[in-house]
This record gives structure tokens, sequence and C-alpha cells, in this order.
């Protein structure tokens, strides 16, 4: 099993959620974050803004489905430009359904 957390502009939320779902993948966590990529934050005229708004996407897949999973972030966050957002992938060890006690995502 991996978790991945995908770090998305807010706007392209529904769009990556939407190919998600479409594709048997309902199942995620969304959490409002802020922050700041390579390019260092952003100038609009004298203003600098050094924390931008981003929603990390939690979800968590089997291995066979990872790369499935990357590809429909991927496509559906994309805009072409600087502050597209970051995929990160981790093992999971373990996981459990609180109600039913089941093992397994």
């Amino acid at each position: 099993m991996k978790l991945v957390k995908a770090i998305i502009r807010p706007e392209k939320v529904d769009d990556v959620i939407d190919a998600l779902n479409s594709q048997g993948f309902p199942a995620f966590t969304k959490i409002d974050v802020v922050g700041r990529g390579k390019q260092g934050g952003l100038k609009v005229g004298e203003f600098y803004y050094d924390e931008l708004p981003k929603v990390m996407i939690l979800i968590a897949v089997n291995d066979e489905d990872l790369e499935k999973v990357v590809d429909l972030v991927k496509n559906s966050a994309y805009t072409g430009n600087y502050g597209d957002g970051k995929i990160f992938i981790q093992p999971i060890e373990e996981a459990y359904t609180i109600r039913t006690g089941e093992r397994g995502i």
C-alpha cells in the first residue's frame, strides 16, 4: 500500500477529485494548506506573497493502482504554470477500518 500526498492549486481540486472518482478512487482526505515551492513565493506589484494557499489531497492506494492514481492527479491538476504542485509517495505499513476492524484499504 502507498499514501499519495498531492499538493495542488485550490482551483484544480474539483478536477482532481472528479478524475479520481470517475476511475474508481472515491476515498480521499482533503486539507487546506499554505506554503511555497521552488519559486519561493509570488510577487505581484509591490506585494510579495511567500505563503500561497494550496490543498493537500491524501489518497491511500494499493501498489498496483499507484501509477494510475499518480497519472490521474498529474493530468487533472496540470496548468503548465509554476505552482501546479507536487506529489509525494509514502509506504503504508498497515491500515484498519475503525468501524469494522478490517485490515487493508
